[in-house]
């Protein structure tokens, strides 16, 4: 089973490429959602975050709101919380990916935005960047979440730029204005065939 890490800035298409991936019988891992899962199933995950930050929770519900009015003004204190929460994220992917071994997939996507710079790029035989344009990702995240162009540049700029995730992977899936969902779907598609070696 081949491990494939899949990165890249919002906007850029990294849906459709995990959707092709699927469709050959793969299998996604998605970081955000791990770390949702172990918002609600991890007790000592739970412990740790209350015992920093206080009452974060209500009951086993994480109250996203309060946490992040704590962290997102405290470059020190969002510091802990990814060393807290990335370490369990860590070792539950771990196990995903183990569980999927067993069962035979042919791959695994992990699909993480800060992939490169986390300890999940060691699970990787291999990365992929999925990018477009500037421009083309701004219209998208518009359509996609309903807010100002002004807005969604701010979104844009915040990232790390396309050429950047180019630099850092193995390979690169780069969807332009020309490209339907199909055809970047395809070339999706055919770059993974050659990954895991298949016809």
């Amino acid at each position: 089973m081949k491990v494939i890490g899949i990165t890249g800035p919002t906007g850029a298409g990294k849906t459709t490429a995990l959707n092709a991936l699927v469709s050959l019988g793969g299998l996604v891992i998605d970081a955000d959602a791990v770390y949702h899962d172990l918002t609600v199933s991890s007790a000592s995950m739970r412990e740790e975050l209350i015992a920093r930050f206080g009452d974060v929770y209500e009951g086993t519900v994480l109250d996203r709101k309060k946490l992040g009015a704590i962290v997102f003004q405290d470059k020190a204190a969002l510091a802990e919380l990814n060393e807290i929460t990335h370490k369990y994220v860590d070792e539950e992917t771990g196990k995903r990916i183990a569980q999927a071994k067993a069962e035979e997939y042919p791959a695994a996507a992990i699909d993480a935005i800060a992939l490169l710079e986390s300890s999940l790029l060691r699970y990787c035989d291999c990365t992929v960047a999925v990018t477009a344009p500037e421009d083309l990702r701004v219209k998208r995240i518009m359509a996609r979440e309903g807010i100002s162009e002004a807005y969604a540049r701010l979104r844009v700029s915040a990232q790390k730029s396309s050429a950047w995730f180019q630099e850092h992977c193995d390979y690169t899936l780069e969807s332009t204005e020309q490209d339907t969902v199909e055809i970047f779907a395809q070339r999706a598609q055919a770059l993974f065939r050659e990954i895991l070696e298949v016809e």
